[in-house]
């Protein structure tokens, strides 16, 4: 059944005339193996100031039963439409009764259910971003029309029920148990949340003063011995504590719990004092230091959430980066500033920069504040722009306004939005109110318009190296075609870093700060000076640009771009050597040999993987295929060597395994995995199960490994993430039928759990396999539209994205897209998708083509 489409036009024209007081949900879930569908029963009182209106409310359930508006039985046949329910002749004041049974999911939206394979016992809980409270109850889906929530919930008496508000009382009846929850404060439905399940528990508290937060962790309980209370709470006060201060604004919720959860689509979701966790969150032993700030990141996000969309929520979803862009940066400035990751914006760049560059240049590239004209275009929205460059530009405002004057604007909004709704206009009101800055032009180019730029310096000398003439250039390329607006040259704040080499490294010598703006700014701080070894234009990394190397900084680079004493000013010029690869303006074989020279000296882990995960896409996607296997060849050689040089059990040791886990191809090389999981691992190294399914999935690709091998690593590992390492292990055989199985299982709505045909997608995909996946490149284009209708939104997003055939198919792959796109009918939000997909194959054969040009220098 195709769900009508909730668009932008519509929701304005409820919530103009609607106005919600509360919603009172009952559901009950005491049978969650016996049935496929729950019953939920939702009493929602509202008001309309347009007396005899019609209007609708949101519901997508399997049955409805019972329709009552007003004390009136409306007839169920003649009101409910696909995905929603019609309401006439409304009162001023009204009242509706929806009672309906509901549908379990396994593609982690809705109420989604999940039965460990350990105990057998059932797990559920909810995700509702952006439109699926509506798969659990009645409700009006949109953020603007907040009210609140009383839930009560029916369900096994050995289960824990978790909501967003404290349990105001639990009553035994047999062998069932009702908890009733107390009404929440005023939230958007996509915040609300039920958890509920034989869940392991811990609790703890936070205490300030007079202020007092219960906190509390879940997980399922055959996971409770891999659960670390210690570490994730003293995380969650460190982020409370800053954030009160930072903010001046109480903890807006009576209780915070946070839960661990089987077969989650994202990293976690901010549902009101009750977040929901991937549980690949809760680190195995081989766990690197990266890996513990990844998580901090995202408990400290979420926690942001609490201020940042749920306290004051916006009021459509043109702004969503009022949440996810402050949240970003909030996390990461509590990091830096309260953690033990004082280093975090070096990891940020390494990661979610790189991450906002890229996609400011795909085709899909849009301003960080959007219009969404509705909510099936949303989810394609939590992406790089919104994310990562949100958070790049709001590092650049504070800059702009001042540290002080952005806290005392945010405190301003708080103050003014509590329990309400806000847009990007409301936040500029309080920012220039407390700066004294006008942020109009400000906006308009940072968050009203899409693209980057680039900032290069123009330096001239004399005969002995002193500086005449400085300046820093600025382009604006063109945005990718069908992308609306044009390029501009933006106002950037940045630093400009000299740097020369000491006994110690590369020391920055001089420093100064500027604003640049229009194609070209003299700088004459500068002029006098004597040229140095390296120059960065972008140093301390407060602009949000790309940024070229002059040919001397290159040549520095290149020696060892590790030299930098300065880790942040290391990742730069990592970044920015990266980019030239990306731009085809350096090899991959350069950048090999530059990366190969320095990593080995790289102290920061976040850093160190992210270097890794490039070279291996510069060397698979962007080398010319002749060139290929002999670079893959050294690349291997260089993770031998730092694994086995690495100090037993360290970081480092960790990483350049998994490294060489993605390349083994050397008999040495296979030898090595096949010892590690035969037990024989270095001293000190912790082969827990992640390191050995990684280790085996690499054997089983090469033909190294049988399907017994997997089978007896399975009875090792029969949880769920066993399970999954096995489906993408068993994907990933080097013969045609099992890419036959992995394909048709992939393919097949609601045949897996959406984490496991993740799984399987990621294991199917291999670079080394690319004769086997040959007969897929026409399959992929049959198959995506019906898939994008009949697929949960992220089941269908994996499918576009993950099995789009550009390592299989060649020259084609450009001419066979274009052909889709012209014949098809598709919904925009996959058209997007395919776009990213078809532009990340062009930028991969024309610098293969460049590469292929160079030759072998």
């Amino acid at each position: 059944m195709t769900i009508t489409k909730l668009t932008y036009d519509e929701c304005q024209t409820r919530s103009r005339i609607l106005s919600v007081d509360s919603y009172v949900i009952d559901l009950d879930l005491t049978e969650p193996a016996g049935q496929d569908t729950f019953r939920s029963t939702t009493t929602v009182t509202f008001s309309c100031s347009a007396p005899g209106a019609a209007s609708f409310i949101d519901l997508d359930a399997a049955d409805v039963h019972q329709v009552q508006l007003n004390g009136q039985l409306l007839d169920v046949d003649q009101v409910c439409a696909p995905g929603r329910i019609l309401l006439e002749d409304l009162q001023q004041q009204n009242e509706l009764t929806v009672v309906a049974q509901c549908s379990y999911t396994n593609t982690g939206e809705g109420m989604h259910r999940f039965r460990d394979p350990v105990d057998g016992e059932y797990y559920l809980y909810t995700q509702f971003e952006v439109p699926d409270a509506r798969k659990v109850f009645a409700c009006f889906e949109q953020p603007d029309i907040k009210a609140t929530f009383s839930f009560t919930v029916m369900a096994p008496l050995h289960w824990s029920v978790v909501s967003n508000a404290p349990v105001v009382a639990s009553m035994q009846r047999e062998d069932d148990r009702i908890w009733s929850f107390a009404p929440t404060p005023r939230i958007p439905t996509y915040i609300t949340a039920i958890i509920a399940g034989p869940y392991h528990y811990v609790f703890d508290s936070y205490a300030h003063g007079d202020e007092s937060v219960p906190l509390g962790l879940y997980c399922r309980r055959s996971l409770a011995d891999q659960l670390d209370p210690a570490d994730i709470f003293e995380t969650t006060k460190q982020g409370l504590a800053y954030f009160t201060e930072k903010f001046q604004s109480p903890f807006p919720f009576p209780k915070y719990d946070q839960l661990f959860v089987p077969e989650f689509n994202a990293s976690g979701m901010e549902n009101a004092a009750c977040v929901t966790l991937r549980e690949e969150l809760m680190l195995p032993a081989s766990a690197t230091d990266a890996e513990f700030q990844r998580r901090a990141e995202t408990i400290l996000h979420e926690l942001a959430h609490m201020w940042f969309g749920n306290y004051v929520t916006m009021t459509w979803w043109d702004d969503l980066w009022l949440n996810e862009a402050f949240a970003t940066y909030a996390s990461n400035r509590c990091l830096s500033d309260a953690t033990r990751w004082p280093a975090s914006w070096v990891s940020f760049t390494a990661t979610k920069k790189t991450w906002a560059y890229q996609q400011d240049q795909l085709p899909s590239t849009h301003a960080v504040a959007t219009h969404i004209d509705d909510v099936d275009s949303v989810m394609v929205n939590f992406d790089g722009i919104t994310y990562a460059k949100g958070a790049s530009v709001l590092k650049q405002l504070v800059a702009y306004v001042g540290d002080d004057h952005f806290f005392v604007g945010l405190r301003r909004y708080f103050a003014a939005h509590a329990w309400s709704n806000a847009t990007l206009t409301d936040l500029l009101i309080v920012l220039e109110e407390a700066s004294g800055r006008d942020l109009r032009a400000w906006s308009v180019q940072w968050l009203g318009s899409p693209g980057l730029n680039i900032l290069a310096p123009e330096v001239t000398t004399d005969p002995d190296g002193t500086i005449t003439h400085f300046a820093v250039r600025q382009e604006a390329p063109p945005l990718p075609p069908g992308v609306p607006g044009d390029s501009m040259l933006r106002t950037h704040r940045i630093a400009i870093g000299f740097y020369n080499q000491t006994p110690d490294g590369l020391h920055r010598v001089q420093r100064i700060e500027i604003d640049v703006s229009g194609p070209r700014t003299p700088v004459p701080e500068l002029f006098g000076a004597r040229l140095p070894e390296v120059i960065l234009v972008n140093d301390d990394d407060l602009a949000y640009s790309k940024i070229r190397l002059t040919d001397r900084s290159l040549a520095a680079i290149t020696r060892s771009a590790s030299n930098f004493t300065d880790p942040l000013a290391r990742a730069l010029a990592w970044s920015a050597a990266w980019e030239m690869v990306r731009d085809a303006d350096l090899s991959p074989a350069a950048y090999l040999k530059m990366v190969s020279r320095g990593i080995h000296y790289e102290t920061e882990i976040t850093a160190l993987q992210t270097l890794q995960r490039q070279v291996l896409v510069a060397l698979r996607q962007y080398a010319a295929p002749s060139q290929r296997p002999a670079l893959l060849a050294q690349w291997e050689q260089t993770c031998v060597r730092a694994f086995r040089a690495a100090p037993p059990g360290s970081n480092e040791q960790i990483v350049w395994l998994r490294a060489l886990s993605c390349v083994a191809q050397h008999p040495q090389s296979i030898i090595l995995l096949e010892d590690l999981l035969h037990n024989t691992a270095p001293d000190g190294l912790p082969l827990d199960t992640a390191l050995r399914w990684t280790a085996l999935q690499r054997l089983v690709v090469v033909g190294a490994a049988t399907d017994q091998s997997i089978e007896r690593e399975l009875a090792r590992d029969p949880s769920a993430l066993g399970k999954q390492y096995a489906a993408a292990t068993k994907a990933a055989r080097p013969d045609a039928d099992a890419k036959s199985e992995a394909w048709n299982s992939a393919i097949t709505a609601n045949m897996l759990p959406t984490a496991v045909q993740g799984a399987v997608i990621n294991g199917f995909m291999q670079h080394d396999q690319t004769d086997l996946l040959v007969p897929y490149v026409s399959k992929y284009f049959d198959v995506i539209t019906t898939a994008w209708h009949t697929h949960g939104r992220k089941s269908a997003q994996q499918i576009v994205l993950g099995l789009y055939p550009a390592i299989q198919g060649g020259q084609e792959i450009l001419p066979l897209t274009d052909s889709w796109l012209t014949a098809t009918d598709a919904p925009p939000a996959l058209r997007r998708l395919v776009l990213e997909c078809r532009d990340g194959a062009a930028r991969s054969l024309r610098a293969q083509h460049a590469d292929m040009r160079r030759g072998t220098r």
